[in-house]
């Protein structure tokens, strides 16, 4: 079993009764300790001299005090760093620019750089009092990209909620029964609300109305932040607009019903195989595999009769299945 990762100021409950129970002893074999390897990463216990299958404790007042230097040791660097900033941009906030603004923020502004990104959202998200919109298309949520991203934005998050805050967040169908997206409702405590559609735009995030954050490349590592009132209106209409028509999911979640044994992902697929688009294509817009997508596709073609890719759209169209969902809308 993996042991998760954290610091000495949120030492685990194990951790902590075995460095307690070292203390009381004066040692404690290696081997009991194995479910805890935060004590000898962190420095609580080291290797006996005498016996090497023996673990001894460090003395907690050595241990505070050595932390506690380090802690001060830190802080000194930061105030150091503070005035060497301070020395640098003091002359240059004097320099009047030749094109001047007339504002001291930016409304467009590149950001390069996962760190920055999500300095720059959480830092966003630290001053908000209102609300957040997201648009989370579907990510790869099962890689350590996916897990980071989750813990860092599950912070910022319950932090804007206990302030009494409100999260409102989009996602597409496949993603109503992944883990991780569920787990995250589970956790989170406030007034958070989830919806799904079929297809939404690319990822945004609008925090207060006051700045939105949207990819500015393919990889992720490119973010525009955006804070033009012109366009930040443009993006509160899509996302209430898109809102309006999308299946709750979270705190009350709605099943999507089927029509004459199709399903809602069906129809999904069945619209973009009228359009004319590729297994691959339809894959990506509906944020699934495409040997997921395939699977679908056959299921619809048993169900309607069909032989040939080409009868298949020809089927969908006489059958009035996308007609009968724009219907019960």
């Amino acid at each position: 079993m993996n042991h998760p990762e954290h610091g000495i100021e949120e030492l685990c409950a194990t951790g902590a009764q075995l460095y307690e129970q070292a203390l009381r002893v004066g040692h404690i074999r290696a081997v009991d300790a194995a479910d805890a390897p935060c004590l000898t990463d962190l420095g609580l216990l080291h290797p006996s001299v005498d016996d090497l299958g023996r673990l001894e404790p460090v003395a907690p007042a050595a241990l505070l005090n050595h932390l506690l230097r380090g802690s001060r040791a830190r802080i000194a660097e930061e105030r150091r760093r503070e005035e060497r900033l301070t020395e640098l941009f003091e002359p240059l906030m004097r320099v009047e620019p030749r094109h001047s603004t007339h504002t001291d923020t930016p409304t467009l502004r590149i950001l390069s750089g996962t760190e920055r990104i999500n300095g720059a959202i959480s830092d966003a998200m630290a001053e908000a009092a209102e609300e957040v919109l997201c648009i989370q298309p579907s990510i790869h949520y099962n890689t350590d990209r996916g897990r980071t991203a989750q813990a860092v934005a599950m912070d910022r998050d319950q932090a804007l909620l206990d302030r009494g805050g409100r999260i409102r967040t989009l996602y597409q169908h496949t993603q109503r029964h992944v883990p991780l997206v569920l787990a995250r409702y589970e956790d989170l405590r406030g007034e958070a609300e989830a919806r799904t559609l079929d297809e939404l735009p690319d990822r945004l995030i609008v925090v207060d109305r006051t700045v939105a954050f949207i990819p500015a490349g393919d990889d992720g590592r490119l973010a525009l932040e955006v804070r033009h009132p012109a366009l930040l209106r443009f993006f509160v209409t899509a996302f209430d607009r898109l809102w309006r028509l999308a299946t709750p999911m979270y705190p009350e979640a709605v099943q999507r019903p089927s029509l004459n044994g199709i399903t809602p992902r069906q129809r999904a697929i069945a619209a973009l195989l009228v359009e004319g688009h590729t297994d691959t294509v339809i894959a990506d817009r509906l944020g699934m595999n495409v040997r997921t997508a395939r699977v679908h596709i056959a299921k619809l073609a048993t169900t309607l009769g069909s032989d040939s890719r080409a009868q298949l759209g020809y089927l969908i169209a006489r059958s009035g299945i996308l007609e009968l969902e724009e219907a019960a809308r």
